[in-house]
């Protein structure tokens, strides 16, 4: 992220929404206006809600409106933000670590855009249900094949075996016959078994069992870590098919 850019973002948006009463002929009512008009904040916001899912992720579900004006939960959390960008190298060195750091955003594309609009309601379970639909369907547009999902789906696409007809295979190198060659068949297929028995399965029958956003997060990783292999790997068909 360009932190001077979303700082002056942020401080733009902040600087509209001055709140002042909505007085008007003398008289004072309970609502409150902003400081700029409502459509050059409206303009802003589309911005500013895309930084805040950056600097703080659910924070539309923290922070409300209210009744008085509809940009109140939206600058609290604007200030939020400002304050966490220019503080961050503080509160690293003084609360944790400074580790490197997993962003979501920046995992493969079919896993973050399966799970985008569920994480930034704060429904971490869901999103990484959503990921995992996701990486299925992406996979089974590669190899061409709705017949099989999920573990199965996995297992034959990283076969090594020859193709068949209908039976696209994926390979994550050229076949030598080496052991590497096998070794990275073999360790797709078994990470796919891993997801779906490891995740997949206890996520869709414990409906009730929610994730905490680390949890969820190293979650999309491993999925993100199969979704690479997948996407990079060479489709191999059976002679004769296109």
């Amino acid at each position: 992220m360009n932190t001077e850019w979303a700082l002056k973002e942020l401080e733009k948006f902040i600087d509209q929404t001055v709140m002042r009463n909505a007085s008007g002929g003398g008289l004072i009512t309970t609502r409150n206006v902003t400081a700029a008009p409502d459509t050059e904040v409206t303009q802003q916001a589309q911005v500013v809600e895309q930084i805040l899912d950056r600097v703080i992720p659910g924070w539309s579900s923290k922070y409300n409106e209210t009744r008085n004006n509809r940009w109140t939960g939206h600058r609290e959390a604007a200030i939020r933000a400002r304050e966490a960008l220019l503080r961050k190298q503080e509160l690293d060195e003084n609360l944790g670590e400074n580790a490197p750091e997993l962003s979501a955003v920046e995992l493969h594309p079919w896993v973050w855009s399966g799970a985008r609009s569920l994480w930034q309601s704060g429904h971490y379970r869901e999103a990484v249900e959503g990921a995992i639909r996701k990486l299925n369907a992406e996979t089974q547009n590669k190899v061409g094949r709705r017949d099989v999902s999920e573990t199965d789906l996995f297992k034959q696409a990283f076969s090594m075996d020859d193709p068949k007809a209908g039976k696209t295979r994926l390979r994550r190198m050229k076949d030598h016959g080496s052991d590497t060659y096998k070794s990275v068949q073999r360790g797709a297929m078994n990470l796919a078994e891993g997801v779906f028995a490891g995740i997949r399965n206890p996520l869709s029958h414990e409906v009730d069992q929610e994730l905490s956003e680390q949890e969820a997060l190293e979650y999309l990783a491993a999925l993100s870590v199969l979704a690479r292999w997948v996407d990079a790997a060479t489709v191999e068909r059976a002679e004769g098919e296109s």
